[in-house]
């Protein structure tokens, strides 16, 4: 199977199929058929397409397993598109003959419970299954470079097959433009670090270790991008998410009208729902239509992706997202008073109610480049309760006027906190920033691991030096937009293993206010403080390492086992357990037997930090 061949025909093929498409994917009659598929998008298109599939949804099974289905269905959708159409497979709808072909495939045993349902329930079944978490599925391992660069020149295109494999079932949300994107980027990475292996100055250890983070970049980023969106849809519904990509929108398109913003959102929130679902053949093409009519649009839309909309298909979407918000029209007045002081606003919010907050919304997004998308969910929000209150009979006549305190308070609020954040991490830097979230995160969630704990304030520590550099206007959409994926993958990893009903709480009452909800929980109460056995805490020679990553990393293991045996502790106490905790090690690092001195030392110190914790 030329897999290289495949990928480089899809692209030239999706923008031939593209340009054929009218101004709206909804506009045109839905091609569902597999034989209708198959003439879209071609032979070796499809079998390539059917394979992200099978591994999407198959992860525990064989390359050759995967291999097999896509060539399977690849023949049935050949034979319906030929002369089979009255075939009854031929007129099954695609994700039934996908999760047929699992089915009755043979050493597949994970799956016999969802196979004995119905549809639709046995695709939310498959669909459940999907596990993008670390470790499910065992890790790359790091091939010898030599061996690879052999394979790679004698074996190039079943490698290029069996790498897209390996993502798909490591990645099964993400888009199937964005692992064929990566299959390109790796075998761009294989053909410049072999190619150049005969030069004995190359070194093809550096090359590799060079190139391969900027392949696997879009992984990493368009998969956490892809599962938090579609647990939006799903934890908060269609209204939530429709409401996030209109602030979105409006940001990055102030000059264009409420009926296009409109349109556009109604379209990717239908994207999303199929790409969500796992239909990669609808997603993959109603992303595709949605590029074309920006990119066609540009003249109503953004003076700023012209640029964007010149690069490669599967590069275009990237490029439009993070592009800079257009420039806001001139004659935009700075104030909607309209929404607070028009006396019809309670008729039009009563006859209709969700047109008349979008509007809200679309009109205050595109005036406010500087606020985050939550926080103008947040602001939204805020008008609908102020109207609820508002247009009750009675209501006194000063009764909106007030609510614009409110929404100024609360733009105060939220401005103060990520400056207060910014302040301390220019203050304290990466490790000592990464330490005060580390306590503050340990009292709110003291039942995640060390290791989860780490992680996450690590990306929050990442979010600040990224964010905190950036002037006042960038600060607030950068650092929210940031810490809202954060947040989100703790709300995933709760909802596949609780942590305690404060998180619960904040990850499933409202999606604009989980990051301030976050924020206002304290100790949990609930919690049953760690014992002090003589595990939890212990001293050896490693300590010495002059490797600091190393170090710190134990010290805030340390950290974090001495706030969930005391979550109590002041900040008073933290300092003296510290202070003797450094002055052991030090004395322990200079002594002729560092490892005799630590289990002399460690042991005193411990009935010493008891003795501070309990003052």
């Amino acid at each position: 199977m030329n897999w290289r061949t495949i990928i480089y025909v899809i692209l030239l093929v999706s923008l031939t199929v593209v340009k054929a498409l009218p101004r709206s994917y909804r506009d045109i009659e839905e091609k569902n058929s597999i034989g209708q598929r198959f003439s879209q998008l071609q032979e070796n298109n499809f079998k390539a397409i059917a394979m992200i599939m099978f591994a999407q949804y198959a992860q525990g099974g064989t390359f050759g397993k995967a291999v097999k289905m896509a060539e399977a269905v690849t023949d049935l959708a050949k034979s319906c598109a030929a002369a089979a159409r009255d075939n009854p497979e031929c007129l099954k709808p695609l994700d039934r003959i996908f999760l047929d072909t699992i089915c009755q495939e043979e050493n597949l045993p994970m799956f016999t419970d969802c196979c004995a349902k119905k549809d639709p329930e046995r695709n939310d079944c498959f669909l459940s299954l999907k596990n993008s978490s670390r470790g499910f599925v065992s890790p790359f391992e790091r091939p010898n470079v030599e061996a690879a660069c052999r394979n790679h020149s004698q074996h190039q295109h079943s490698l290029t097959g069996y790498f897209i494999y390996e993502v798909s079932r490591r990645h099964p949300f993400l888009y199937a433009s964005t692992i064929l994107s990566v299959a390109l980027r790796y075998d761009e990475m294989m053909k410049n670090c072999c190619g150049s292996a005969e030069d004995h100055t190359h070194n093809l250890e550096e090359c590799f270790r060079s190139q391969a983070p900027e392949v696997v970049k879009p992984v990493r980023e368009d998969g956490l991008r892809q599962e938090h969106t579609c647990e939006i849809l799903k934890k908060f519904g269609e209204r939530t998410l429709k409401a996030l990509k209109l602030a979105q929108i409006s940001q990055k398109f102030p000059k264009a009208d409420f009926v296009t913003v409109s349109k556009l959102v109604m379209d990717i929130a239908n994207t999303h729902k199929d790409c969500c679902r796992g239909d990669m053949l609808d997603c993959m093409h109603k992303r595709e239509a949605i590029l074309y009519y920006v990119c066609t649009n540009q003249d109503i839309l953004s003076s700023k992706i012209k640029q964007c909309c010149k690069k490669p298909l599967l590069q275009r979407s990237e490029c439009i997202v993070n592009a800079e918000n257009d420039d806001r029209p001139a004659d935009l007045s700075p104030h909607i008073r309209e929404f607070i002081e028009d006396k019809g606003i309670c008729a039009r919010f009563a006859q209709e109610k969700d047109a008349h907050l979008a509007r809200f919304l679309y009109e205050y997004s595109r005036r406010h480049p500087e606020f985050s998308a939550q926080m103008l969910l947040r602001i939204g929000k805020g008008y609908e309760d102020l109207l609820k209150e508002c247009c009750k009979t009675g209501a006194p006549d000063d009764c909106c006027s007030r609510g614009e305190e409110e929404l100024k308070k609360h733009i105060y609020e939220t401005e103060s906190v990520m400056k207060t954040s910014c302040d301390i991490y220019k203050e304290k830097g990466d490790y000592y920033f990464q330490n005060e979230l580390l306590m503050s995160f340990t009292k709110k969630m003291p039942q995640l691991t060390s290791a989860e704990l780490i992680k996450f304030t690590k990306q929050m520590t990442t979010i600040g030096s990224k964010c905190c550099q950036l002037s006042p206007d960038k600060l607030l959409p950068c650092a929210e937009e940031n810490l809202d994926l954060v947040l989100g993958e703790i709300c995933r990893r709760h909802l596949a293993d609780p942590i305690n009903p404060g998180v619960c709480h904040c990850c499933s009452s409202s999606y604009a206010l989980r990051r301030p909800c976050m924020g206002k929980l304290e100790i949990d109460e609930n919690y049953v403080p760690l014992s002090l056995t003589p595990g939890l805490f212990t001293f050896h020679e490693d300590l010495c390492t002059t490797e600091e990553e190393k170090l710190q990393h134990k010290k805030q293991e340390m950290l974090i086992n001495l706030i969930k045996y005391k979550p109590q502790i002041t900040q008073e106490q933290l300092t003296s357990v510290t202070a003797a905790f450094t002055a052991m090690r030090e004395q322990c690092c200079k002594d002729g037997n560092r490892e005799a001195c630590f289990v002399k030392e460690g042991p005193e110190l411990i009935k010493r930090s008891e003795k501070m914790l309990s003052a």
